[in-house]
Order: structure tokens, then sequence, then C-alpha cells
């Protein structure tokens, strides 16, 4: 039987080689073949891409400031020239010449040397300092001998330096004003010598204080 159909087979293929079933076949076999050899398994899926960048920050703008408003300007019109007066360019004045260097400052003056110093305008004389000449001619008022009018009147005298008495001021009063007037009379026409170490300076006028007593005997 093994043998029976292994012919049988053999038969069968020789006969369908002959009708064309076997070149079908291949025909029909072939391009099964083919693509199943062009046909290449699925691969795998690419990576995703990365994702886009973020997009750059917008520019910031510029605070831009309003232009000031125009103000009105108001248009100064030149004054019209006088009637009379010449028409024309007017020619500027020519320049006035460079003034003449100054001369050099003369040297200054030596400093005069230091004045001596200013005698007082008056001077206090003691009793040594003062010595009577003509003493004060001591006229009695008749109106207080009458009355009995006695005193001693002070005065501050005034002498030139001269030792002229010049005027007479009541320092301490006698009480009585007739004996007081009597004593600035008689200190007016008085005179002193003026006694002063040597190299004292001169003074224009001396005062001296002296005592007149008005005394009834």
């Amino acid at each position: 039987m093994i043998a029976g159909g292994v012919i049988l087979f053999h038969a069968a293929a020789l006969w369908a080689l002959q009708s064309g079933l076997l070149r079908k076949a291949a025909e029909v076999v072939v391009p099964v073949e083919l693509l199943a050899q062009i046909i290449e398994p699925p691969r795998p899926a690419p990576p995703p891409p990365p994702p886009p960048p973020p997009p750059p920050a917008p520019p910031r703008k510029e605070v831009v400031k309003p232009p000031p408003r125009p103000q009105a300007v108001r248009e100064t019109r030149p004054t019209p020239p006088p009637p009379n007066a010449p028409t024309g360019v007017v020619e500027p004045p020519p320049p006035a010449p460079p003034a003449p260097e100054a001369p050099p400052a003369p040297p200054a003056p030596p400093a005069p040397p230091p004045a001596p110093p200013a005698a007082p305008a008056q001077k206090e004389l003691t009793g040594a300092q003062a010595q009577w000449v003509v003493k004060p001619p001591l006229v009695f008022p008749a109106m207080s001998k009458r009355l009995g009018e006695s005193g001693t009147v002070v005065l501050r005298i005034i002498f030139d330096s001269d030792g002229n008495a010049k005027r007479a001021t009541v320092v301490t009063s006698s009480g009585y004003e007739r004996l007081d007037a009597a004593g600035r009379e008689a200190a007016l026409r008085s005179r002193i010598a003026i006694n002063l170490p040597p190299g004292t300076p001169r003074s224009p006028e001396y005062a001296y204080t002296a005592p007149l007593a008005f005394v009834l005997n």
C-alpha cells in the first residue's frame, strides 16, 4: 500500500506538471514567500520629540511721556522806525583802541614810626605839683558880712599849660550861694606854677582842687 501510494503520488505529480498545475501552484506560492521576506517586523516607535522651548518674554515697553503741550508764544514785532529816521544798514562803530597798560604801582611807603603816647587831655595835680604864684584874691561879699555868713567852698580849678586859670566849678558848697560865687570869681584870677618830674609829657590842661575859706574876724 505504501509503495502503491508513492507511485500514485509521483504519477499525479507528473500529470500536474504536464497540465500546468505545478506552474500555477508555484505562481501562487512564490509571491507569498517573497512577501514574507520583504515584509519586516514593525520597528519600535521613535521617542517623542523634546518639548519646544518656552517662547521668549515680550520686550518691556518703555513708558513714553507725552510731549509737553505747546504754549502760546507772544510774537514781538519790531517797533517801526520813526518817519524821519534814515533807512539802510547801520554800520557798527569801529572797535575802541586797546587801553594802555597801567604802569606798575609804586612801592608802598615804609610805615611811619609809632607816634609817642598822647598826653592826657587833662591831668590832675597834687598839692606838691601846684604852687601858687597868684593866690585867689578873696573878696568877702558885703551882704554876707552883714548877715554873718561864713564857710569854706571847695573848687576844682582848670589851668592851662602856663598855669593860668580858665574855669572853676564847685565841688563842695559853703552853704551860701554868694560865697560860692565869690570863690569862683577869685579862682579865675589866680595862677599857679606847675612842678612835674623831668620827661613828663605836657598836657594842655591841668586840674587842681583847692579849698577857699570865707571866715569873719
